[in-house]
C-alpha cells in the first residue's frame, strides 16, 4: 500500500462526470525521483487521471496524496496552486512575447533576483540552451521549445511534474529521442513525474513504471519488460508490442500442444490438463530455422533495416509474426522453416471465434 515514502500516491481513485464513471478504482504510487506513465488508447481516461492529480478534476471516491500529504478525497479538494504541481501541456504554451530566460523564470518571479538567475542559468545549462537565453519562442525549433517548456515547469521544483502528451506534435522517431532527453533531465534534477501518452515506445523510453489504462481502469502497473513479457490480461497483451495468439490445449506437467508441436515451460498460471487456451507469441519468439520441419508461408513482410517483420501462415491457417535478420530475404509466397523459442508461456482462455 502507498506510504509516507511515496511522492505521489493514488488509493482507489474513482471519478464520475455527469453521472458516468470515467475512472474506476485506480491505485498506484511513485517514490521521489520516479517517472511514471499512463499509457492507453484515446478516450481511456488517462488524461482525466492526470487532471485529477493536478487538481483540475475532483475524485468521487478514494484518496490522493502528494509528498505524504492528502490533497484530495471525496470530501476535500486542494486547489492546483496549493498542490504546487508543475504541468507541461501538448501546446507547450510558451509566452511568445517573453525571451527564453523570462519564460523559464516566470514561475519563480517572486524569489530574490540572485536566486532566480542561479536557477534559470542552472536549468538552461542542464538542457544545453544557455546560448538561447535571449531568444524568443518563434526563433526556436520544436525540440528547443519543448526543452524550454519543460524547464519552465521544473523551475519552482514542484513535488510532481505532469506531462500531457508533450511530444504529440513530433514524428515517431523524434518523440522517442525527446523522451530519452527529457528522462535524463528529470533524473538529473530528481523530479517525480507522470507522463500521459498513447505511444508505447515513448513510454518505454521515459518511464520507470507504466500503467496501462483501458475504459477507466488500470489494467497493469509495471515496468516495460514485465508489460511485454508477462501481461496481466489479454488487453495488455494485445496493446503492448506485437504478437498473435496461438491456439492449443494444455497437457500434463506444463506442456501445451499446438500446431507447432508440444511446448514445454512454466505456465503463467495453474491450469488443468485439457484446457483450450491461446498462447501469446511475440515476433521474437519465432525463430527462422531452415532445418525445422515446421514450414510457414510468407504472406507479408515489412523491412525494418536490420530486420524483416514477416507475417506468416501455417498449413492449418494459423497466422504468426516472425522477426528475422534482414539478410534472410524471403519474398511473399515463399516458405521457410520456423521454430518456437519461448521463455514465458503466457496463456489465456480460448475465445469462441479463435481458429
Amino acid at each position: 500500500m502507498p506510504g509516507m515514502a511515496n511522492q505521489l500516491a493514488l488509493e482507489h481513485i474513482c471519478v464520475d462526470i455527469d453521472g458516468t464513471r470515467i475512472i474506476d478504482d485506480v491505485s498506484f504510487s511513485l517514490e521521489p525521483g520516479d517517472i511514471g506513465c499512463l499509457l492507453g488508447p484515446s478516450g481511456c481516461g488517462k488524461t482525466t487521471l492526470l487532471r485529477t492529480i493536478g487538481g483540475f478534476q475532483a475524485p468521487s471516491a478514494g484518496s490522493l496524496s502528494i509528498a505524504g500529504k492528502e490533497v484530495a478525497n471525496a470530501d476535500h479538494q486542494a486547489s492546483p496552486e496549493e498542490r504546487r504541481v508543475g504541468m507541461v501541456f501538448q501546446d507547450l504554451a510558451l509566452f511568445p512575447h517573453m525571451s527564453v530566460r523570462r519564460n523559464v523564470a516566470f514561475g519563480i518571479s517572486s524569489q530574490p533576483r540572485k536566486t532566480i538567475d542561479a536557477r534559470v542559468n542552472e536549468l538552461l545549462e542542464l538542457v544545453g540552451m544557455q546560448n538561447f537565453a535571449d531568444a524568443y519562442p518563434h526563433q526556436l525549433s520544436g525540440g528547443q521549445q519543448q526543452r524550454v517548456a519543460l524547464i519552465r515547469a521544473m523551475a519552482p521544483r514542484p513535488p510532481v511534474l505532469l506531462l500531457d502528451e508533450p511530444f504529440s506534435s513530433q514524428d515517431t522517431e523524434r518523440r522517442v529521442q525527446l523522451a530519452h532527453e527529457v528522462r535524463e533531465i528529470l533524473k538529473r534534477d530528481g523530479i517525480t513525474a507522470v507522463l500521459v501518452t498513447h505511444d508505447q515506445y515513448e513510454a518505454f523510453a521515459i518511464a520507470d513504471h507504466i500503467g496501462v489504462v483501458s475504459q477507466g481502469r488500470l489494467r497493469q502497473w509495471d515496468d516495460a519488460y514485465s508489460l511485454y513479457h508477462t501481461p496481466a490480461d489479454r488487453f495488455v497483451a494485445d496493446f503492448i508490442g506485437e504478437g498473435v495468439f496461438l491456439c492449443g490445449n494444455t497437457l500434463d506437467d506444463n506442456v501445451i500442444q499446438t500446431e507447432l508441436g508440444t511446448i514445454h515451460g512454466e505456465l503463467s498460471e495453474d491450469v488443468p490438463p485439457g484446457r483450450l487456451i491461446e498462447l501469446l507469441v511475440r515476433p521474437d519468439d519465432i525463430i527462422h530455422d531452415d532445418n525445422s520441419p515446421n514450414k510457414a508461408t510468407v504472406i507479408a513482410r515489412d523491412f525494418r533495416g536490420a530486420d524483416h517483420l514477416y507475417t506468416l501462415r501455417m498449413p492449418g491457417n494459423t497466422r504468426l509474426l516472425c522477426l528475422a535478420p534482414s539478410h534472410h530475404n524471403h519474398p511473399v509466397g515463399e516458405q521457410f522453416g520456423i521454430r518456437l523459442q519461448l521463455d514465458h508461456l503466457v496463456i489465456f482462455d480460448r475465445q469462441e471465434d479463435a481458429a
